[in-house]
């Protein structure tokens, strides 16, 4: 029954994040990223909470990063959904059987290092067309002057990202341990 439960709200979260919003959509850009061009180590314990139209989801998270790798791995009541691994040039995913095709790892880089690396290392990695701007704590991706993209640092921290593309909101909330070094 545990497993029955794990299962159905995994694939409703997950099935609706997939779910595009309504209108003109675009393909998000891939940034791949150096784990070095971060330009600190981090480790910390997130908590995720997914809103896509009226659905709210959370999942817990551990994030750690150094100048060689970025590891991640989610977890739904205590179970790991996904692991991923990225070198700057590989990305491993190891996925649990229960989690739909849907969940991209490309997807989960590109929203991770969008938010968090330096802008000045992500706009040279930007296809013509694209635009990255900042105001304050807003940073916002846009295509032709349209805002596809959006990350608002709410406090130290807390993130909040709206993907307009994919149709979803994610707020990151760092519970433990966020060490950081500069």
């Amino acid at each position: 029954m545990h497993r029955l439960i794990v299962l159905l709200m995994t694939c409703l979260l997950l099935s609706a994040c997939a779910t595009r919003s309504t209108g003109p959509t675009v393909a998000l850009p891939s940034l791949r990223l150096a784990p070095a061009a971060l330009g600190h180590t981090l480790s910390a314990q997130q908590r995720l909470v997914f809103h896509f139209g009226t659905q709210v989801r959370e999942l817990d998270a551990l994030l750690e990063i150094d100048a060689t790798e970025v590891r991640l791995a989610v977890q739904a009541m205590g179970r790991t959904g996904v692991r991923l691994q990225w070198d700057g040039t590989d990305l491993v995913e190891a996925r649990a059987a229960w989690l739909p095709a849907a969940v991209r790892g490309e997807r989960v880089l590109d929203d991770l290092q969008f938010s968090l690396w330096p802008a000045d290392a992500i706009r040279p990695v930007l296809p013509a067309g694209w635009e990255l701007t900042e105001r304050g704590t807003l940073r916002e991706l846009r295509h032709n002057g349209r805002v596809w993209l959006q990350r608002e640092q709410v406090d130290a921290g807390t993130l909040r990202i709206r993907n307009d593309a994919d149709g979803y909101e994610l707020t990151i909330e760092s519970v433990a341990g966020g060490a950081q070094q500069p």
